[in-house]
């Protein structure tokens, strides 16, 4: 979906998986600051929203996904997945109850395959799904934001900020009162500091939740039965994953970033070595320069230097080989 801050001065669109929204409006580095000092208003309103009620939604909810939901707090924020039956992750949701509505936001485009999933697993249990996408904006607000949230406006509150489930036609209004507009890209630059996976761009088509840190964060362990779970136990218990993320400082010299899919080698064996691994997302830093995620195998030494296509890149460990 186009949102409307697309016609506000100086916002560029996004392109890619954040096409509907500003990549920026005009000055990324001066967005990203504040953003980190606690102000400004990110335009999330392409991802999409989905809703679950009825009496039995957050037990059956907990039938489905990763996390402890079935006494799930009113109010409380919480990250679960959707695996397939090898533990693969196919959806990540971000969701919140508010004491009879179970608010839920999701990758832009995936909504429609998660709803079906969901319908087909209805099965006898008391609750409808609802795609509240062309009703619901999504908005975030970060950590320290004094902006008022609008009276009836579901919240998630996390560690990183507020997000909000806003009305699509107050869109424009509350973003005028909670400016300063932050683009996509200053958003997802400090996403790649914190070392926040995203589906999509650190996830593939392999991928479990251990590669890329979610074990803790979306995956609870000590709960029920789950499509997936014997193979989150079996690597929890018994292994190790077969990659896992990595954050990356690039040199900052280059002019352009390596992009999603980059290979990523020994600096050792040179730009024609043996690919261990690619970049998943990328970003400039108004700090710490270029910097990115990168998914690489278990093995390569966390000591070692890498390089990113012919970029020089130095990693910090995220999740232990």
């Amino acid at each position: 979906m186009k949102s409307p801050l697309l016609s506000q001065p100086g916002a560029v669109p996004a392109q890619g998986r954040d096409e509907g929204v500003a990549a920026h409006y005009g000055d990324l580095f001066r967005e990203q600051r504040a953003l980190a000092g606690g102000t400004g208003l990110v335009d999330l309103s392409h991802r999409g929203v989905v809703t679950v009620t009825g009496d039995d939604r957050l037990s059956w909810l907990h039938l489905l996904l990763t996390q402890h939901v079935s006494e799930l707090p009113v109010g409380q924020a919480i990250e679960a997945l959707i695996l397939s039956a090898n533990g693969h992750v196919e959806h990540a949701l971000y969701l919140v109850d508010d004491g009879t509505t179970v608010w839920i936001h999701v990758e832009p485009g995936t909504e429609g395959e998660l709803i079906a999933y969901l319908e087909s697993m209805k099965f006898f249990y008391r609750v409808e799904v609802a795609d509240r996408t062309e009703e619901f904006a999504v908005v975030h607000l970060p950590a320290g934001s004094i902006a008022e949230v609008p009276d009836g406006v579901v919240v998630r509150e996390t560690a990183y900020g507020r997000d909000l489930f806003l009305p699509r036609g107050d869109l424009e209004k509350y973003a005028a009162e909670a400016s300063p507009l932050v683009g996509i890209l200053a958003y997802e630059a400090l996403r790649v500091e914190a070392h926040r996976p995203r589906l999509g761009f650190e996830t593939d088509h392999r991928t479990i939740p251990h590669e890329v840190g979610w074990i803790g964060s979306a995956v609870h362990l000590q709960k029920g039965c789950y499509r997936g779970q014997e193979t989150v136990a079996r690597v929890h218990n018994l292994g190790k994953p077969p990659r896992r993320l990595v954050f990356l400082h690039l040199d900052g010299s280059e002019v352009l970033l390596p992009g999603s899919g980059t290979p990523v080698r020994l600096a050792a064996d040179g730009a024609d070595g043996r690919q261990l691994g690619f970049i998943t997302t990328s970003a400039r830093h108004h700090e710490l320069g270029p910097i990115a995620l990168a998914l690489v195998k278990r093995n390569v030494p966390v000591d070692a230097e890498l390089l990113a296509g012919n970029t020089a890149a130095a990693q910090e460990v995220v999740v232990e080989p």
